[in-house]
């Protein structure tokens, strides 16, 4: 029989669970087990995360098959991408009144000392008026400096 820490423990993995299937179902995704990791994964932590990140927290889980559900959640906008500068595009998920149109766009920070990128949510992009004929479809606002975690190492 389970202890009480060990029910709370259960039930909070579930709550956690259900989580994730509401996120993904709220973007009209299914639901599998590999969505519900990757998702999982890329909420891990509070910094952007690229492909080969995924791929290294998750070595069982193909190449392609990380690929194909990024495209998935990029389609579907439960994430949105994120050209830091790196070489690399950066992943991270989005909240669920985002929509990622150009009104949802926020500013980035991305640390030249550990080379991850922040979501700044509360920071957003200001809009620049464009002439007449042109329209806006994103902006990628991008700061460039050191994070507080490396700061602190200094």
């Amino acid at each position: 029989m389970f202890g009480g820490r060990n029910m709370l423990l259960i039930e909070k993995k579930m709550a956690d669970e259900e989580y994730y299937i509401h996120k993904l179902e709220r973007r009209d995704i299914r639901p599998t087990a590999i969505r519900l990791l990757i998702l999982k994964e890329m909420s891990r932590g509070d910094e952007a995360v690229s492909m080969p990140d995924l791929e290294r927290w998750l070595p069982t889980v193909d190449k392609s098959t990380i690929s194909r559900t990024l495209s998935l959640f990029l389609l579907h906008r439960l994430v949105h991408a994120i050209d830091d500068g790196s070489g690399m595009l950066k992943y991270a998920v989005c909240d669920d009144s985002c929509d990622c149109s150009v009104d949802d766009e926020h500013t980035h920070f991305y640390c030249e000392c550990c080379h991850r990128t922040f979501c700044l949510k509360h920071i957003s992009v200001p809009v620049v008026p464009l002439p007449n004929g042109f329209s806006l479809n994103n902006i990628n606002y991008v700061l460039k400096g050191v994070c507080p975690d490396c700061a602190a190492k200094k």
